[in-house]
């Protein structure tokens, strides 16, 4: 077995080898695309590195097409959603699995039912209830839809956390004189850093990269997302890619980063629900 483990190394390395180009291929392609001319991109320099790198796409990107104003949109609405998915849902999956009261079971099969239903499915629905609240146009036309559409996930993720937190250190706070909200704040929440960040990673992923409702429920340039934005840069007859690959450039990276800091508490997020199943 030794022996066999022994030879087949070499194989496994070059496996992982081939497959770490795959994933990184795309990335170096986007990169090296928003440094390149319509000439290039559309020409015989597709793959490789451009021969002048054009930084000025990232200039024109950035303050001729607004890109840092949609990416502070996005910024406030994303981290906002974020926020208040995390806190609502903290507080409700302590309410359903610590707190004994009637219809508790129901209200949670009530809520994983959100789970079922497609979030785009539900705009024109949406609309109609931001429309007669008069809330289109603005932050909060994006913020309510998606922490409403994230809180179900939320929840589930932090009910089996929640439920694995031994009684004990309820019952000595209690003890200790803490209230309920004491108690969620300086003892549950403190406990939950691994599923809080598998749940942010969640709620951004399904945030950060949306369309749909950024582009119908605002319309305003003010308040436009970096999706939405970046549609702006698309011309009627003529067309500058690369300032375009500099725009997803900027909408793609933040993603990475964010994983990259926060995968150490994914990690553990899965290892604690591989022991408890």
């Amino acid at each position: 077995m030794v022996k066999k483990t022994r030879q087949s190394k070499p194989l496994i390395q070059v496996l992982l080898i081939v497959w770490a180009f795959i994933q990184l291929f795309p990335l170096y392609w986007l990169f090296a695309f928003s440094l390149k001319s319509n000439e290039e991109i559309f020409g015989a320099n597709v793959i490789g590195l451009p021969k002048a790198f054009l930084w000025e796409n990232y200039q024109v990107a950035i303050v001729g097409a607004n890109i840092g104003r949609f990416f502070l949109n996005s910024v406030i609405v994303v981290g906002s959603s974020i926020l208040i998915t995390s806190a609502v849902s903290l507080f409700a999956s302590y309410a359903l699995n610590r707190m004994r009261w009637k219809m508790s079971k129901t209200v949670y099969a009530v809520l994983m039912l959100g789970l079922m239903i497609p979030m785009h499915a539900a705009l024109l629905p949406v609309m109609l209830m931001l429309k007669n609240l008069h809330l289109l146009g603005g932050y909060v036309s994006l913020i309510l839809p998606y922490t409403a559409f994230a809180v179900p996930m939320t929840i589930l993720i932090f009910s089996g956390f929640i439920s694995g937190i031994p009684g004990e250190l309820e019952e000595s706070a209690c003890i200790d004189g803490c209230n309920i909200y004491q108690m969620v704040v300086k003892i549950i929440f403190p406990l939950m850093k691994p599923a809080v960040a598998t749940a942010s990673i969640f709620t951004y992923m399904n945030t950060w990269n949306e369309l749909m409702f950024a582009t119908t429920f605002v319309n305003s340039t003010e308040f436009k997302t970096l999706t939405a934005g970046i549609q702006t840069l698309a011309g009627q007859y003529n067309t500058k890619w690369g300032p375009i690959g500099a725009a997803l450039v900027l909408a793609t990276f933040p993603t990475i980063f964010l994983y990259i800091l926060l995968s150490k508490e994914v990690q553990k997020s899965l290892i604690v629900g591989a022991v408890k199943g």
